[in-house]
């Protein structure tokens, strides 16, 4: 049985830490960071927990 935190909604199919029947995370916490020193937008900002499958 994979481990799912329904606290980590995620639709990103391609992670490794995806369950595979929910759009939830299997992590129990995340690392979420941005690619600007002052982030304004969501695009800003990166899932740095994420692996590709």
């Amino acid at each position: 049985m994979e481990n799912i935190n329904r606290s980590i909604r995620c639709s990103v199919d391609e992670c490794v830490h995806h369950c595979r029947t929910c759009d939830y995370c299997s992590l129990d916490k995340i690392c979420v960071g941005a690619h600007e020193s002052h982030p304004s937008e969501k695009p800003c900002t990166d899932c740095l927990s994420f692996l590709s499958k």
